[in-house]
């Protein structure tokens, strides 16, 4: 019995004209990837997902790397994943990053978004 190496993931390679990861959110990733000891390879996916009051909501994970048929974008020096059907609805949106106690944490700016709800978690294209 031969032993096979697992075969690498299909992605394509985005640009920032996809999503654009601003300073403030490059520096909170590159500090929680590190943590996580996932430093050189790891990713943040993005992926949108029925739900919230508007309809559609984002869904932020720190992953290994990319999957089968990922979208990845270098920005501000971190890794982006987000499969083809969430990258229809990001296209073009910036993501940031805030300490505000209130409405802190990571926050997308998607130019695409018909609807924003007040609390600015969920969106309608």
């Amino acid at each position: 019995m031969t032993a096979t190496a697992p075969s690498q993931p299909q992605i394509k390679i985005g640009n920032e004209k996809l999503i654009k990861v601003l300073q403030g959110a490059a520096d909170k990733l590159t500090g929680l990837l590190t943590r996580q000891g996932k430093a050189e390879f790891g990713a943040l996916r993005i992926a949108v997902v029925g739900g919230g009051c508007s309809g559609l909501q984002y869904k932020m994970d720190l992953v290994d790397g990319p999957a089968n048929r990922d979208i990845m974008v270098n920005s501000g020096g971190v890794r982006v994943v987000i499969d083809p059907k969430s990258a229809l609805f990001v296209s073009g949106s910036e993501l940031d990053y805030s300490d505000d106690l209130q409405s802190g944490g990571f926050k997308v700016k998607n130019p695409n978004a018909v609807v924003t709800c007040s609390c600015g978690e969920s969106f309608s294209a």
